[in-house]
């Protein structure tokens, strides 16, 4: 019996799957790299034509890649010589020598008060001898809880009110005489970039009776000497205050009818930068240079 054409059709294509196939390549040497062909096969309804496997013989060669060493350069450079020194450079070399050599003032004055030895006294700057051991008398106790004075109270143009230091020398003076009573410093004075601060004690008859510290503000250097003076004023208000002199001053109550009665708000121009502001005055005193009075 005669095969028909679908019948051949098949023995083909099974006859096809069982050869094996081989790749081509053009060379030896790229026969390694050579791809295998792909078999792509069609069938179609149509018995008249057979699908055929299609070879592929196309080959990839691989790129050839060079290396560079890589260059290295050291780069060289001339050596200079030092600087022939001169008179400036050794001037500038002893200003810093010496100014590391300075002593910072935020370490003190050196104005410790001196160690005696063999001296029979009182090291004031470590003891608190006779510190609250006895009263005073009737008469200095009625000089010192004394009511102070209107008149003597001043008022800064920020508004708090003051007794003058001199008050509170004139009434130790009255209490226990001049020579009774004394400032003894505890320590070293202590200078920051704007303010000298210094602890003292006061002591009156041979023993000590408080002990405060002072500080002062200063706008340069010229003036720390007036300001160690402004620092030992201050301690010394502030040790009053333990003896009572002058105590309506911290008193709340005394110092709103104070502002009420005794002073006033007027507006200032200043004489150099023209900006005006309003201070505070007595009212029976009148701004002073470089302020005066305008309205506003």
């Amino acid at each position: 019996m005669a095969a028909t054409p679908a019948r051949k059709g098949i023995s083909a294509l099974i006859f096809a799957s069982r050869t094996p196939q081989r790749s081509f390549s053009s060379s030896r040497i790229y026969a390694v790299y050579a791809t295998a062909p792909k078999a792509a096969a069609t069938t179609t309804t149509t018995p008249s034509t057979a699908a055929k496997p299609t070879y592929s013989n196309t080959t990839t060669k691989p790129s050839a890649s060079t290396t560079t060493p890589q260059r290295t350069v050291t780069p060289q450079f001339l050596v200079k010589e030092p600087p022939v020194p001169t008179t400036r450079n050794a001037y500038a070399d002893s200003a810093a020598t010496a100014a590391q050599k300075q002593r910072s003032l935020t370490d003190g004055l050196s104005d410790a008060p001196p160690e005696l030895e063999g001296v029979p006294a009182i090291d004031w700057t470590r003891s608190y001898h006779g510190l609250g051991s006895i009263s005073f008398t009737p008469e200095q106790s009625e000089t010192l809880l004394a009511p102070i004075t209107q008149d003597d109270v001043e008022v800064k143009p920020d508004g708090i009110i003051y007794l003058p230091e001199i008050k509170y020398r004139r009434i130790l003076n009255k209490a226990f005489g001049p020579g009774g009573w004394g400032l003894a410093p505890r320590g070293e004075s202590i200078v920051t970039g704007k303010l000298v601060t210094r602890e003292y004690g006061l002591i009156v008859q041979g023993r000590l009776v408080s002990i405060a510290r002072g500080e002062q503000q200063y706008f340069d250097p010229d003036g720390i000497p007036t300001a160690t003076e402004g620092c030992k004023s201050n301690a010394l208000m502030r040790c009053c205050k333990d003896l009572g002199i002058a105590s309506e001053l911290w008193d709340p109550r005394f110092i709103r009818e104070f502002t009420n009665k005794m002073t006033k708000e007027v507006w200032v121009e200043h004489a150099s930068t023209k900006k005006k502001r309003k201070i505070m005055l007595r009212k029976d005193d009148s701004a002073k240079y470089p302020y005066k009075e305008v309205k506003v």
